[in-house]
């Protein structure tokens, strides 16, 4: 694995956090460099940092706060 990808992968704890929880990742990033755009995309699904996720957290807070005004 390329010191940079493993720069990239100790600095964000999430990334960290994910890789422990999934080792397969080890064997697949040490293979190419290609496969951390799947692991970030896995890793964003997992831990719902998506764009979408954070769009459906936003309208379920607002359905919320409008239930509580009514």
């Amino acid at each position: 694995m390329k010191s940079e990808l493993l720069n990239k992968l100790k600095e964000n704890k999430k990334f960290h956090q994910y890789l422990k929880e999934n080792s397969n990742y080890y064997k697949n990033l040490n293979r190419s460099d290609k496969n951390y755009n799947n692991f970030i995309k896995d890793m964003k699904v997992k831990y719902k940092l998506r764009t979408i996720d954070k769009v459906d957290n936003f309208v379920d807070s607002v359905d919320i706060i409008t239930k509580i005004i009514k």
